[in-house]
């Protein structure tokens, strides 16, 4: 190799060593930046008694999910199917229509489930919400993920009887759980693939998982690195979670959060490959080229009943789920009407 041909290919090297640091800048920009710290509005005071309400709803749902029926997945058949037909009741209660999207995963029925809000004016464009109703083998879920199905049938019933100019779709999720996990049995991924046969236009997809521990603790809040940089030590907040091609819907929905709430919130716009940044059913919707982001507690990286046996009721903060699910009650009214 001539001297020339060494200095080109270490010319290549720093050429790509350079794209790597601009593009990992990039990312870390993103995470940093997205939805102003101190908005213009203030965040709106909450009704104490209406916020106690929606904080024993939130509980009651969570008790029959994870504390009268426990464990359920394919490997629990019937307990599976009880909490698809309590999650069914609870939407047709509300006033809907449950549309059920079956298949067979394991050799046995899997059902998502839909219940749909039409769009006034813009009804061709659809904003998706979403949570998984499945347990981890041997676990009863109560935080994981039954708190985030509680805030999806409660957000549900908010939007019952209201008017969005675009169709709301509140969907609970089967087969997020492993074995299942970023497969094509997923049930948000049949539930994608079949949006995108459809030729459904897709505005925005909302991920709500794993969202009832809180922690003023110094030291509760972990992450991989180099996070730890960029974010608190304490897991007291609730953090929107996406890639970089959804930053811009991020940035919109945390400008919301914290016009309507004053609950402490992070974001998170970086690559997907990052642990933890793609380990919900927002995945199944950035695969067909949909923006989507989630709303976590960041599940391992604080709570420490992730996928045990102690995923109990009792480990969930009601009072700060309620004030999570009404602080997106006011990001999901947004993207309804909204027009981007």
């Amino acid at each position: 190799m001539t001297l020339r041909q060494v200095a080109r290919s270490a010319l290549r090297v720093l050429t790509a060593l350079v794209a790597v640091a601009a593009a990992l800048f990039a990312g870390l920009y993103s995470m940093t930046h997205c939805g102003p710290r101190n908005p213009k509005r203030v965040a709106k005071a909450a009704n104490p008694e209406e916020m106690r309400q929606l904080r024993d709803r939130l509980a009651a749902h969570v008790q029959v999910l994870a504390g009268d029926i426990g464990e359920r997945n394919v490997f629990r058949p019937a307990a599976y199917r009880r909490a698809a037909d309590y999650i069914t009741h609870a939407f047709r209660s509300a006033g809907y229509d449950v549309d059920r999207l079956c298949y067979e995963a394991d050799r046995v029925m899997c059902a998502n489930l839909t219940a749909t809000r039409r769009g006034s004016t813009s009804s061709n464009q659809v904003v998706v919400v979403g949570a998984h109703y499945d347990s981890a083998l041997s676990c009863p879920g109560a935080n994981d993920n039954a708190s985030a199905v509680a805030a999806l049938l409660e957000l549900a019933r908010k939007f019952a009887r209201e008017n969005p100019a675009r169709t709301l779709r509140f969907v609970a999720f089967a087969n997020e759980e492993p074995p299942f996990f970023l497969t094509d049995k997923m049930g948000s991924r049949v539930y994608a693939a079949a949006c995108r046969q459809r030729g459904d236009d897709v505005r925005a997809m909302i991920s709500l998982e794993t969202m009832g521990c809180y922690n003023d603790a110094k030291g509760s809040q972990r992450y991989p690195p180099p996070f730890s940089f960029f974010y608190p030590d304490r897991g007291n907040f609730i953090a929107f979670v996406g890639n970089l091609a959804s930053r811009s819907l991020i940035s919109r929905a945390a400008c919301v959060f914290r016009s309507n709430s004053d609950f402490p919130l992070e974001t998170v716009a970086t690559f997907a490959c990052v642990p933890g940044v793609n380990w919900s059913d927002h995945d199944s919707f950035w695969q067909e080229g949909w923006r989507a982001f989630m709303v976590t507690d960041t599940a391992p990286y604080r709570y420490p009943h992730y996928h045990e046996t102690t995923d109990t009721p009792d480990k969930v903060n009601y009072d700060a789920l309620a004030r999570v699910t009404a602080g997106i009650e006011a990001v999901v009214r947004e993207l309804a009407n909204g027009t981007d």
